[in-house]
């Protein structure tokens, strides 16, 4: 019987700005730690994304014992403290949230407008602060940080594989943005899973994962293309959305770590049905 191995973890410690990879990383309440715990408003407390800012692709972001660490082509690092001190309150809009947040630093906010050439503030998320995941989809206890929606995305390495088959291309796994990568598996399998277990965490996969134009920006130029939109709309439209990757949600704090098992324990219809 083929293993399916956890083979990547990837944490984005301010939303839309490039990720780390990890080997190993602790899970927490909203997920894994520091995940999108930071974000960028605009002068309207909305949230920015590379949706509008591609640029925002091309910010580095880096995590040390103490410090979220900023970094850009022609601008000095920027470090950060993990826990900040207590700044502004602001009621900032994530969709249709409303999340209170608070300020981190005027440099902050200067090397951020600086760079993007927008005037806009870098905010964090209190540890106490609570934003509830849709209850369509969640039970009353599950909670995220700045993420879209859900504290997990995961896709399969042969999933990925297939996609740039059918493009012709070698798009990597960074242009999609999942927290964790699946291997053993074949193309697509995920889209059945409704609850897997790695290493003594227990997540649930209520819907699939609509996707937007992030992932036809290039990580590392900024620049926009058309792939893989116009093959997701060939392939795997639905419900006039195209779909890569499953959204998920966890039921125990842990520790995850490349290498560990990944067991299916409920499987059902594929979502989307395609």
């Amino acid at each position: 019987m083929t293993q399916f191995i956890l083979s990547g973890i990837f944490v984005y410690p301010v939303k839309s700005l490039a990720g780390i990879s990890a080997n190993s990383w602790p899970v927490t309440e909203k997920g894994f730690q520091y995940d999108r715990k930071w974000m960028i408003i605009d002068i309207n407390r909305q949230f920015l994304s590379q949706r509008k800012l591609p640029k925002m692709a091309l910010i580095k972001t880096a995590l040390t014992d103490k410090n979220l660490v900023l970094s850009a082509q022609g601008m000095d690092d920027l470090p950060l403290p993990l826990e900040p001190a207590d700044g502004q309150t602001i009621n900032s809009t994530i969709w249709h949230d409303q999340c209170d947040a608070r300020s981190v630093s005027p440099e902050a906010d200067q090397w951020l407008s600086d760079f993007l050439k927008l005037d806009c503030r870098l905010v964090y998320q209190p540890n106490e602060v609570i934003r509830p995941v849709d209850p369509h989809y969640a039970n009353p206890a599950d909670k995220v940080a700045f993420s879209d929606g859900f504290p997990f995305l995961i896709i399969s390495e042969n999933s990925l594989a297939a996609l740039n088959h059918e493009m012709q291309l070698n798009l990597p796994m960074a242009r999609f943005r999942p927290n964790l990568v699946i291997s053993g598996c074949p193309a697509y399998e995920e889209d059945s899973w409704r609850e897997i277990r790695i290493d003594g965490i227990d997540f649930r996969l209520p819907k699939p994962c609509s996707r937007c134009s992030v992932p036809t920006i290039d990580p590392e130029t900024a620049q926009t293309g058309k792939e893989p939109l116009i093959t997701l709309n060939r392939t795997r439209k639905w419900q006039n959305k195209v779909y890569f990757g499953q959204n998920a949600l966890h039921n125990q704090c842990g520790q995850l770590t490349i290498g560990d098992s990944v067991q299916v324990t409920l499987a059902g219809a594929k979502q989307p049905p395609i």
